[in-house]
């Protein structure tokens, strides 16, 4: 998943980068020490960009992208018009605290609810800005990350995040025990992860300092 403030990319660095077209769209793609292949759309200039792991295939890269046309049009359109109209937002100091401060606000309440039903409660819970996942979850550690973006969202995108990275405190991956469990404890909560899929990052207000 669907992660103060070292970034997905501080986490796994990128190896090489590269551009490809695929149907006359230039795609960025970020050769990654990651498991599995991440397509995103960045609000500035509507950039697509594929995190993806280190030996995976070109063809896999130009399918994913293909399977995922429709999705890049509607983002591309909407983030290009919103430039347009200079309606884009990026992260400022006064944003940034504010969605913290909302998520701490939150927490507290969501978390009461939901250990008595997942059973298990994180170690930690750790809020930054993240480019790539909305949260993410180390079992072994019990450590969960939360995308600071969450508290400028609807409420039940960060109650989502929250019982899905928890619900990784029992099972890793997303098979089929992954979602029986939420099934049993979220219902509808493939409507909420459609629904999240179709939001986009704020970018930073500028630049990030070299780390």
């Amino acid at each position: 998943m669907p992660q103060r403030q070292a970034s997905a990319r501080s986490r796994h660095p990128v190896l090489r980068e590269s551009t490809i077209a695929v149907d006359g769209l230039t795609v960025v793609v970020l050769r990654k020490n990651i498991v599995n292949m991440y397509l995103r759309v960045r609000p500035r200039g509507a950039m697509v960009v594929v995190s993806a792991p280190a030996r995976v295939s070109e063809e896999r890269i130009v399918a994913l992208v293909r399977a995922k046309a429709r999705w890049i049009a509607a983002q591309r359109s909407r983030l290009l018009d919103a430039e347009t109209n200079g309606d884009v937002l990026v992260w400022t100091p006064d944003a940034e605290a504010a969605s913290r401060r909302v998520i701490e606000e939150r927490l507290p309440g969501l978390l009461s609810r939901w250990q008595p039903i997942v059973g298990r409660s994180p170690s930690a819970i750790t809020i930054r800005r993240m480019t790539t996942r909305w949260g993410s979850c180390t079992p072994a550690t019990g450590r969960i990350r939360l995308n600071l973006q969450l508290g400028l969202m609807d409420p039940k995108f960060l109650e989502y995040v929250l019982v899905h990275e928890m619900t990784h405190l029992w099972a890793r991956g997303h098979g089929e025990g992954f979602q029986h469990l939420m099934d049993g404890w979220l219902p509808g909560w493939r409507d909420v992860r459609r629904e999240m899929n179709r939001q986009w990052v704020l970018p930073p207000a500028s630049p990030s300092p070299p780390r």
